[in-house]
């Protein structure tokens, strides 16, 4: 079942429409007998005018008084007295007092027979059934004509009304669509119907029990910044003195050093991937220049890619989003130094912008090894790293930088993707933003 209001309405049009179609050949049945009944009875009134002593029998065949009726008068001894020309010179019916269906003439016909007892005369009265039948049709149909004609009336009343019942629960479902991601609040539907208060009563319970499960994991998120980075910088402070106090430099304090150095990327990596997260990143949404922030974030990692001997440049031209301003930059530094960290010296890497179909594309490319094509789809999980913590390259990292990027990515609704360079070497992360892009889109901007 797709559609709720599609499935009451075709199940009340449905039980309508069989109740007016018994309706209908009922009263179908009923009508046309009762205008059976009341033709039988014009045909013997007919017939006792006939067998009135008073009225001219001058000539022995008459034209019928219409097509659809003929009438034949004989005496008890079974001589003809009159006729219409319709009618053959024997008998059209037996006589015996009765109504029958006889042929004659070319026509079926509904034949009386009826004898006069006062002039001692059999007067044989016929009417084509036919036109009997077409009588009776366009009585019954002209009754229940107006029953059919109703369905169309009958549908669109129950289209109102189940639309008018079912428009609370589109209520409901327009609140809840277009609720905030940070947006835990009950729901307001006053005094729902009692049907749909305890689908009400379960939303907003559910929505309290994630409002609690959000505060613990704010709670556990700043807890753990704090309690994660102390002791790790502790830990450094006493390899630091460690160093110092020691005559030789043991290579086992270097080890450490680099290992407390790595856990605590790690950690901040985490917890930058955390908070960027649209359920959780408190977005500060603008219209930005794209331009110039790639100039700036270049600018801060342009030391680092010189001094491994690559170069970068910045393509394009100032096209604007609506944006958070501190995690596009993230975003922009982390697809840079990836595509640093993971090309070889003498790479080359380009920042584009430009306007597409779609919307506006901010690409960064190298001419790296780039990535095979089976793993391309698991680059963007959490932890997965090309080739493990043996990668080519020999670079540290923890598989998070392009999970981090996704999820800026997913908080200003844009799609990034990453494809191999086709012709030449190299890897193509790009972000396409869509030219809707705005606060209102914003899963908790404000």
């Amino acid at each position: 079942m797709k559609s709720i209001r599609v499935f009451l309405i075709a199940a009340l049009l449905s039980a309508v429409s069989l109740g007016i179609f018994l309706a209908v050949v009922q009263g179908y049945r009923a009508g046309t007998a009762n205008a059976q009944a009341l033709l039988d009875t014009q045909l013997a009134d007919f017939a006792a005018i006939l067998a009135d002593p008073g009225r001219s029998r001058a000539d022995d065949v008459v034209p019928q008084p219409s097509e659809r009726l003929a009438f034949q008068i004989w005496t008890v001894d079974r001589e003809l007295v009159q006729r219409t020309a319709n009618t053959p010179a024997d008998a059209i019916a037996p006589f015996e007092q009765a109504y029958r269906e006889e042929n004659f003439a070319g026509h079926r016909w509904r034949v009386l027979s009826h004898r006069d007892a006062r002039n001692g005369l059999w007067v044989l009265v016929g009417e084509r059934i036919d036109v009997r039948i077409g009588l009776a049709d366009s009585v019954v149909l002209n009754s229940v004509l107006p029953i059919i004609v109703s369905l169309p009336v009958i549908a669109g009343i129950v289209w109102l009304v189940v639309g008018r019942g079912l428009s609370l629960v589109s209520g409901l479902a327009d609140e809840l669509g277009t609720k905030r991601a940070d947006d835990l609040s009950r729901l307001r539907a006053a005094k729902p119907p009692r049907e749909l208060a305890p689908v009400v009563d379960a939303i907003n319970e559910l929505l309290r029990r994630l409002e609690e499960s959000v505060q613990r994991e704010r709670r556990f998120s700043s807890d753990a910044a704090h309690e994660l980075r102390t002791p790790i910088s502790a830990l450094k402070i006493h390899v630091h003195n460690l160093k110092k106090a020691l005559p030789d430099q043991l290579p086992v304090l270097q080890s450490l050093d680099d290992d407390l150095g790595r856990l605590g990327h790690i950690i901040e990596q985490m917890l930058t991937l955390y908070r960027t997260s649209p359920e959780h990143y408190q977005a500060k949404m603008r219209k930005l220049d794209l331009y110039p922030l790639a100039q700036s974030v270049i600018s801060e990692l342009y030391e680092g890619i010189d001094r491994r001997g690559q170069s970068i440049s910045l393509e394009g031209s100032h096209l604007e989003i609506n944006g958070d301003d501190s995690s596009l930059r993230l975003l922009l530094s982390n697809l840079i130094q990836n595509a640093s960290k993971y090309s070889p010296t003498g790479a080359e890497i380009t920042v584009s912008l430009q306007e597409e179909e779609f919307g506006i594309a901010l690409q960064v490319s190298d001419t790296g090894p780039g990535i095979p094509l089976a793993e391309l789809s698991r680059v963007l999980d959490r932890f997965y790293r090309v080739g493990g913590d043996r990668h080519s390259s020999n670079s540290e990292g923890c598989g998070l930088g392009l999970s981090i990027a996704r999820h800026i990515a997913d908080l200003h609704h844009a799609n990034l993707t990453l494809s191999n360079n086709d012709p030449g070497p190299g890897l193509t992360a790009s972000v396409i933003f869509p030219y809707h892009t705005s606060d209102s889109h914003s899963g908790t901007g404000q």
